[in-house]
């Protein structure tokens, strides 16, 4: 299963106008998954098709595919049985995802639905939840997992957290995702909305950031913009991002050469596996454009944290090498100071560990 985007819809919350146009201009830049959850427990089984059916049908008629959020109670008030959850096939999902879980067993069998729809489960609990749905040899093929996200400001998962449980499911096979959150989105499920990132971290960050951060520093398949309706530009933001590589905003120093250009957006970059704690080391360049004239262009004696670099024809064959500096050292004069990391990005560089490949955007601000 490849890496995908999704959205978020709230009918209870939103009109069905305003939700078509966001699955519209969703599909429009290729997500393909839509999240939502049944906020009311007072509605029936009827009335719950009258409100979500004709959304779910026609994201799907747009290639989006819809995952409902639904606690573990939600079956037992439903009077749905756990060997016939045709309910979620009427509906017209593509699965669900259990917020609050049963002990394994049941999860397991879930996943031999004939109705072919995946249980999703909770990723954000570092427990031995999906080992004891494992031990019940469940359909693998059937099981994904999601982190959960957090309106509550200061309660989103630590980055540690994060990346150590999404490692432990990743490491079974399993298909996993986690949520971003839009800057100018207004609905989630509650009242009080503060963001609904996944990660602590990425609540006030811009929401592609979030997405490059997330993409760079784990393992993590899917990302999903918890609450909407986040802006066209933040949507094609995301699309544009590149879930392999690790990439990064570069503010340009005054006008780059061609050479230099070359280098730095033309090039696949990759951090060597001998790495120095004084920078990141990309030697692919070297071997391309070692003979052609890389001008001594220093435009600063000291090299700063952050500052991305190349060695100039005065550095003999180290000439084309470029470097991100992770301290600070002199320059002599033989590195050309091309631009720096924005200070808002600075993070990232932790994320580009031996044989990382990476790259450059420009600076849109």
């Amino acid at each position: 299963m490849s890496k995908q985007l999704g959205i978020s819809i709230y009918p209870e919350k939103t009109t069905d106008a305003e939700n078509m146009a966001y699955i519209d201009l969703a599909a429009k830049y290729g997500y393909s998954r839509i999240f939502t959850c049944f906020l009311s427990p007072e509605l029936s089984k009827e009335e719950l098709l009258a409100n979500y059916q004709p959304l779910i049908a026609y994201g799907n008629q747009k290639g989006m595919a819809t995952y409902v959020d639904v606690y573990a109670s939600f079956f037992a008030k439903m009077g749905i049985e756990l060997d016939d959850l045709s309910f979620f096939q009427e509906l017209g999902a593509a699965g669900f995802r259990l917020d609050r879980s049963f002990s394994g067993s049941e999860e397991a069998l879930m996943s031999y639905n004939p109705e072919k729809l995946l249980i999703e489960v909770n990723l954000s609990n570092d427990t031995s939840y999906v080992s004891n749905i494992l031990d019940f040899e469940p359909n693998k093929e059937q099981i994904v997992g999601c982190h959960n996200f957090y309106p509550q400001a200061y309660t989103g998962l630590d980055e540690d957290f994060f990346i150590e449980t999404t490692r432990k499911f990743h490491e079974k096979g399993l298909h996993t995702a986690a949520f971003v959150t839009s800057q100018g989105a207004q609905y989630g499920p509650w009242d009080i909305s503060e963001g609904q990132p996944t990660l602590e971290r990425d609540r006030y960050l811009p929401m592609e950031l979030q997405a490059r951060a997330m993409w760079a520093c784990s393992e993590i398949d899917d990302i999903i913009v918890g609450n909407a309706f986040a802006s066209e530009s933040e949507l094609k933001a995301l699309a544009l991002i590149n879930p392999n590589v690790v990439t990064l905003t570069i503010e340009l120093a005054d006008k780059l050469s061609p050479i230099e250009e070359a280098i730095c957006f033309d090039v696949l970059h990759f951090q060597r596996g001998d790495i120095s704690n004084y920078m990141v080391r990309s030697t692919t360049p070297r071997s391309k454009y070692q003979k052609q004239v890389i001008a001594e262009n220093p435009r600063q004696q000291k090299i700063q944290r952050g500052d991305i670099v190349i060695a100039n024809q005065s550095y003999g064959i180290y000439a084309g090498e470029l470097q991100i500096a992770l301290k600070e050292r002199e320059n002599q004069g033989q590195w050309n100071v091309i631009g720096r990391i924005p200070q808002e990005e600075a993070f990232m560089m932790a994320y580009i560990t031996p044989w990382k490949k990476f790259k450059f955007r420009k600076d849109v601000s």
